[in-house]
């Protein structure tokens, strides 16, 4: 399986970072996966917070839910709710 190139990182530290995941145990590549992901939402989050100062938390976890979903997801698991700006 060929790894994904990261747009911000030279191929050498790229090269030692996947040396790095390697030699982990399957259980601590999950446990900094899911880290990533929890880090990845609450930036998406706090992005929309900043955009949207007055959005409250219904806003906010709203507007995260269509972009983390996109929108035929997000129209299909909440079709009550408003389309908010993300």
């Amino acid at each position: 399986m060929a790894a994904m190139a990261a747009m911000d990182t030279g191929p050498e530290a790229s090269e030692m970072q996947l040396a790095i995941y390697r030699r982990m145990s399957p259980e601590r590549r999950l446990r900094v996966g899911l880290e990533l992901t929890e880090l990845s939402r609450k930036l998406l989050r706090e992005g929309i917070r900043r955009r949207h100062p007055e959005y409250g938390e219904p806003e906010v976890l709203q507007a995260f839910r269509r972009l983390w979903l996109g929108a035929e997801l997000f129209h299909s698991a909440y079709p009550a709710d408003r389309e908010l700006e993300p």
